[in-house]
């Protein structure tokens, strides 16, 4: 695969995806929607739809969360993948599941005000209360 091009998938190798552009800086999220989904907090990336590509859906599966708030995961291994607002052009993909290496790096934590109570951000990245403002 080319620079722009990664890989990755679910633990089982049930689901599979390539992105064929770039794709955005890592955010975690701290909301309890995305702490109950992964086990403490998500770390995400996000492409253009369009540049999202289902290689193996075998197992993909999708719960909507909230209204127009669709995650992806896979149905037998439970990894979680994706995150899909239908109101936005991007989809955004859980960073964990990318094939090494991304050449990624952590911008910034959402949702960090709902954090849960065992853990601390102290990494010094901005720490927004809910989505980012410009965004």
């Amino acid at each position: 695969m080319g620079k722009q091009e990664h890989g990755g998938g679910c633990l089982c190798g049930g689901v599979r995806y390539r992105t064929t552009g770039p794709l955005q800086s890592i955010v975690t999220c701290h909301c309890s929607q995305c702490r109950r989904m992964t086990g403490h907090y998500a770390a995400f990336t996000a492409c253009p739809r369009e540049d999202l590509h289902l290689a193996s859906t075998e197992t993909l599966a999708w719960y909507e969360s909230s209204p127009g708030i669709r995650r992806g995961f896979c149905s037998r291994c439970g990894s979680s993948l994706f995150w899909n607002d239908e109101r936005r052009d991007e989809i955004y993909i859980l960073a964990g599941t990318l094939d090494n290496p991304t050449g990624l790096r952590l911008v910034s934590h959402l949702y960090a005000v709902d954090k849960g109570d065992y853990y601390d951000i102290g990494d010094g990245l901005p720490q927004y209360a809910q989505w980012p403002p410009n965004s």
